[in-house]
């Protein structure tokens, strides 16, 4: 038996002490989980050998139901995190949660993980603990194929791109002097910019690759990426660091066996975890 699966099985036989952690409440979508010796809820992973991921459901391509929302529950973020149960021994059990309500019920134990393209930041590093990170992706400047006009941000100086007016990449385009005409999400962006009546878009270098995996060939290329990449990783609530040293034990030989870059490249065409 490996360290890990050793590191799991200390965490069963600790189940007394970790339990009294844990806050009461249902799962969304699900019934109460069980009360261990009347000292809160229980935590699946060290009651059972469940691991309950909590996720969109709704966040294509991480986080989906196939066949038009029909299907069963898919996804990038869904099928790394059943390969580390799978590593781990463990049985994975999820919980769809609005990405609203999810860090409250994470807060409230009623999961142990969120599995969702958590990006890891200073302000939520206060609150929780992460695994390492199994997503890295830059901004990227999107144009059409035919322009080379555009190679770096600051070729974004007197060009118009397409942007949504709440999001990051609003600013980085209008810091990088780029005219932006409002949008309300990539679709009518990449719209715009396959028409000609913009010049380029700035986003998630995930977002172009899935669209690009989706409905290419598109037309459309990344003129430049940021120096400075998001890291996405598995979150959890303070106080289970052995469960995270896990995890990360698993990610680890996922990453040297090559299943995470399979996964990766069956949703992107490319190894995007690291």
């Amino acid at each position: 038996m490996s360290r890990r699966l050793l590191a799991v099985t200390a965490l069963v036989l600790a189940a007394s002490a970790l339990t009294a952690c844990s806050g009461s409440g249902a799962p969304a979508g699900g019934s109460s989980a069980p009360a261990s010796d009347g000292e809160g809820t229980d935590l699946g992973l060290v009651k059972d050998g469940t691991l309950t991921v909590a996720t969109e459901g709704t966040y294509r391509p991480f986080s989906f139901h196939a066949d038009g929302g029909t299907g069963d529950l898919t996804g990038y973020d869904v099928e790394i995190i059943q390969a580390v149960g799978d590593k781990l021994g463990l049985k994975v059990e999820f919980q769809e949660t609005q990405w609203d309500a999810i860090f409250a019920g994470l807060d409230g134990g009623r999961f142990d993980v969120i599995a969702n393209q958590v990006t890891i930041n200073d302000e939520r590093e206060k609150k929780y603990l992460f695994s390492e990170p199994y997503t890295v992706s830059p901004g990227v400047i999107v144009v059409n194929e035919d322009d080379d006009s555009i190679s770096s941000f600051a070729d974004l100086d007197g060009k118009t791109t397409a942007q949504s007016l709440t999001s990051n990449w609003y600013e980085l385009a209008t810091e990088s002097g780029a005219k932006v005409e409002s949008v309300e999400g990539w679709a009518q962006a990449v719209a715009l910019l396959r028409q000609g009546r913009v010049d380029a878009t700035v986003n998630d270098k995930l977002t172009f690759l899935d669209y690009e995996k989706t409905d290419g060939p598109t037309g459309l290329k990344i003129a430049a990426e940021t120096e400075d990449a998001g890291k996405q990783a598995f979150a959890f609530a303070k106080g289970h660091d052995d469960l995270v040293a896990a995890v990360d034990g698993a990610l680890e030989e996922l990453r040297a066996d090559g299943t995470l870059a399979e996964i990766s490249e069956k949703y992107f065409g490319e190894d995007v975890t690291e």
